[in-house]
């Protein structure tokens, strides 16, 4: 079992994982792709909010709530971006249908560990 020091910084320190794997994603795709479309690098817009905010979650422990809460806000925003995904995907995956099919799918993800951690918080504290 984790002490309690580890679990109340595992989801900041998921966030900014999953916030720097966004803009990696976002700047990879855009070059690998040759895309000169703005919309390439939407995972990276999306995940330099995400890391951001998960920093100052685990820097500033009496501000955890507020900055997770934020974070999940733009958790989903990737999730919500990626439906995109539903709409193109007859036309095959290529790059940016991947791209969609990612943030759907990784925002659900993380969106859901998100709930489900301020619930478990909730019931911690009661």
């Amino acid at each position: 079992m984790r002490c309690m020091d580890e679990q109340s910084t595992f989801m900041p320190d998921l966030t900014i994982g999953y916030g720097l794997f966004l803009v990696v994603w976002g700047i990879a795709v855009s070059i690998l792709s040759a895309s000169d479309s703005i919309t390439s690098y939407f995972p990276s817009i999306l995940g330099v909010p995400l890391a951001v905010s998960g920093w100052l979650a685990k820097s500033n422990p009496e501000k955890r709530k507020f900055w997770m809460h934020i974070a999940v806000i733009f958790g989903l925003f990737c999730a919500l971006g990626g439906t995109r995904f539903f709409m193109v995907m007859g036309d095959g995956l290529d790059y940016a249908s991947g791209s969609m099919l990612m943030l759907f799918v990784s925002g659900l993800v993380y969106t859901n560990l998100c709930v489900r951690s301020f619930i478990q918080a909730r019931k911690a504290s009661e």
